[in-house]
């Protein structure tokens, strides 16, 4: 496992059928679909339930590097953290990776917003929201 992933957050995802394409790999869409499931995954192990039920996180952009293809009957684990946030905009990297030999797959920066979720509209991301993060920051 590369060092810089060992402290970070972590979530396994199986490959399914359905995530293979026609040239017999996982399709590059799935990467981030598995990008946002890590996140999610990451906020919900995370943040108390009020906290969720107050805010909603959406997506402005993400950056995708690919790197090794994945196959049907791979095992994957995907890393993440956060970076540096400003107002409502938080980034956030993930990792996707072959669990058990580590290879690198694919490499993902998101630039995340945080909404209310009762009106939708942007929110600054507070102290406490910042704190929730804190194991697993940039660094």
């Amino acid at each position: 496992m590369p060092d810089k992933l060992f402290d970070k957050f972590r979530h396994r995802i199986a490959v399914q059928q359905s995530d293979i394409d026609e040239l017999g790999h996982v399709n590059n869409v799935i990467y981030l679909q598995w990008v946002q499931e890590v996140a999610a995954a990451h906020w919900n192990s995370l943040a108390p339930a009020d906290m969720k039920e107050q805010y909603s996180w959406v997506v402005l952009r993400h950056e995708i590097d690919y790197h090794r293809p994945a196959f049907m009957g791979d095992e994957i684990e995907g890393f993440t953290w956060v970076g540096a946030h400003q107002g409502p905009k938080m980034i956030r990297y993930v990792s996707l990776c072959k669990a058990g030999s580590q290879e690198l797959l694919a490499e993902a920066t998101t630039t995340w917003c945080l909404l209310d979720a009762a009106s939708m509209r942007p929110r600054r991301i507070s102290d406490e929201i910042n704190q929730t993060f804190s194991s697993y920051t940039a660094g």
